[in-house]
């Protein structure tokens, strides 16, 4: 198995894990301070990953540069307004409903991939793209329109317009982490892609962690009383988004972003047996497409 490929199955199972946490932190955290976690404490779990990485290997780090932090901050500062539409989707329609929405990121990542980063793909890969998009959308859709009218109103209600934004701002991510990890000099892409994540992670803390003691400083507080459970989101978060970083360097993004809707296999399987959630028929039917369109983009590669 390819690098790329197993680190990107691995994040996305780390990643459902996480948002499964996440989810259970709302009812005692607010948007902001259940976003918060992710990075303050996944921070010392990136420095973890990345000393292991280094005694395990070897190798030096690169010297930051503007460009590099540029990227960084940005790819940061997205994929805070990300999280927070994806935690806002599953208020409005749940946890498997809210990510299936955001998921549309894999052909929002490639199309953004395409204009800003040059990446070409085969018609076949585009082809799976759209089938794992469309999954997505069945997952999301059906029992709930039965007609064309009704599925384009469907497509404007809160959940809808917050999880596509939602996704639209991880593809701006993916992209912008990419552009990060490029923008270092090292030889080793999987340790440039760990030492993106430190630098990237520190941000969000300062961006998100300043916001949150300004603007809601009773949530700042709740934030480490409930450390025991908070902790373990920062820890699964650092994890799945090294191996996000790592899949971003030695792949495409819109590969990596499309064998990742693997994802929502997972959160079928999270939503049943972790939150309780019912899947439906229709939520086993979607996820089957998504699996062929994630195997017609292996195809394509």
């Amino acid at each position: 198995m390819s690098l790329w490929l197993g680190a990107t199955l691995m994040a996305a199972l780390l990643q459902t894990w996480r948002t499964a946490l996440q989810q259970r932190l709302r009812g005692q955290l607010s948007i902001n301070g259940a976003g918060v976690v992710r990075y303050l404490y996944g921070v010392p779990m990136g420095f973890v990953i990345l000393g292991t990485y280094l005694a395990l290997f070897g190798g030096a780090l690169s010297a930051p540069n503007p460009r590099f932090l540029l990227f960084a901050a940005a790819g940061g500062l997205l994929q805070i307004l990300g999280t927070n539409l994806l935690i806002m989707a599953f208020g409005f329609r749940g946890f498997a409903v809210g990510t299936a929405y955001a998921k549309t990121e894999a052909v929002q990542g490639a199309v953004l991939a395409l204009l800003l980063l040059g990446e070409l793909l085969s018609p076949l890969s585009w082809s799976g793209i759209a089938i794992c998009v469309g999954g997505t959308l069945y997952l999301s859709l059906a029992g709930r329109v039965s007609s064309p009218g009704e599925m384009l109103r469907a497509t404007t209600q809160p959940a809808a317009l917050t999880g596509l934004a939602a996704g639209f701002c991880f593809a701006l991510t993916s992209v912008a982490i990419k552009a990060a990890n490029q923008a270092l000099d090292g030889p080793d892409l999987v340790l440039r892609a760990i030492e993106t994540l430190v630098v990237v992670n520190a941000m969000q803390t300062v961006m998100q962690g300043g916001y949150l003691l300004l603007r809601e400083p009773d949530q700042f507080r709740a934030v480490f009383t409930t450390w025991r459970s908070s902790a373990w989101v920062g820890a699964l978060s650092a994890c799945g988004s090294a191996c996000w970083f790592t899949g971003f360097a030695l792949a495409p993004v819109a590969l990596v972003r499309a064998v990742g809707q693997v994802e929502i296999i997972f959160t079928l399987i999270f939503s049943r047996f972790y939150l309780r959630e019912s899947p439906k028929r229709s939520d086993v039917i979607g996820a089957l497409v998504v699996v062929a369109g994630v195997v017609l983009v292996l195809a394509g590669r």
